[in-house]
């Protein structure tokens, strides 16, 4: 049986779409739970404890050790020296605004949008990459170093060339300068700490997974499998939003509903009651 994984954020109530996920995990594995808590900000101690609750009344159980990426930090820095000795990074001080207005420049043609928002157009590669990684700044990967890349989505072989990868993503953010570190970073790094080898997530992030693939090639780590599950939308068709309130579990609980109704639901329609 693979081994999979549910990861949510403690930073409001989970909604129909984490039960979605959640279950898929579920179902398709032997589930372990990661607590992304990196934005320490946002996140709250009394919403781990209500994602805990949450899972268990829905019937999820979860194998082994919670992980806590707050708990992390010294793995991904560990992750982050790894990338600087080896001259894959640089520093960079642009802000939004900044890489906007260089992407949209009229040598540049229209801004072209990858998983992160608009395409880093390369404007501080130029940086120092002597010294020690510096901290307090933000790191990118440079996309001209990525390889040619290959995984499996949904059982199917999929790949992409280092010139797409270039042209289409970037250098993304793999150390936020408020953070210390980033999403795809800490996803990388954390799959292989848990032995994930199925990632089930939902289709909004099937973008990211060059990204992650890109960093397991870099940093010699595992290659799981993934599979991009549809998302819960509302009877629009608009999916939900990451915090949606009146879509809680804790609402549906409180309306009556038993976890068996709702779980039967979401597996007939994905659309929200």
């Amino acid at each position: 049986m693979p081994v999979t994984r549910f990861a949510p954020s403690p930073t409001g109530p989970l909604h129909l779409g984490h039960a979605w996920a959640a279950m898929v995990a579920h179902d398709l594995g032997e589930m372990r739970l990661r607590i992304e808590d990196i934005d320490r900000q946002r996140s709250k101690p009394e919403w781990e404890a209500a994602i805990r609750d949450d899972l268990r009344w829905l019937g999820l159980g979860w194998t082994g050790a919670v992980l806590r990426q707050s708990d992390r930090m010294a793995a991904y820095l560990d992750a982050l020296d790894r990338l600087w000795a080896a001259g894959l990074l640089f520093p960079c001080i642009c802000n939004r605004r900044d890489i906007l207005a260089a992407a949209a420049a009229p040598q540049e043609g229209a801004p072209l949008h990858g998983p992160d928002g608009v395409v880093y157009p390369g404007t501080c590669r130029g940086a120092s990459r002597a010294g020690p990684r510096p901290e307090g700044v933000a790191l990118r990967l440079d996309a001209r170093a990525v390889p040619d890349l290959a995984w499996t989505e949904t059982d199917l072989p999929r790949s992409m060339d280092a010139r797409t990868f270039a042209n289409t993503i970037g250098d993304v953010v793999v150390a936020r300068r408020d953070l210390g570190t980033s999403y795809h970073l800490a996803v990388a790094v954390d799959d292989a700490a848990q032995g994930i080898d199925l990632v089930t997530r939902g289709a909004d992030l099937t973008e990211a997974t060059p990204i992650h693939v890109a960093l397991q090639r870099l940093l010699a780590l595992p290659n799981p499998a993934y599979h991009h599950h549809d998302l819960v939308r509302d009877a629009a068709g608009k999916r939900l939003a990451k915090r949606d309130d009146a879509r809680s579990l804790a609402s549906y609980r409180a309306a009556g509903w038993s976890a068996a109704a709702l779980r039967a639901h979401l597996r007939e329609s994905r659309i929200a009651p």
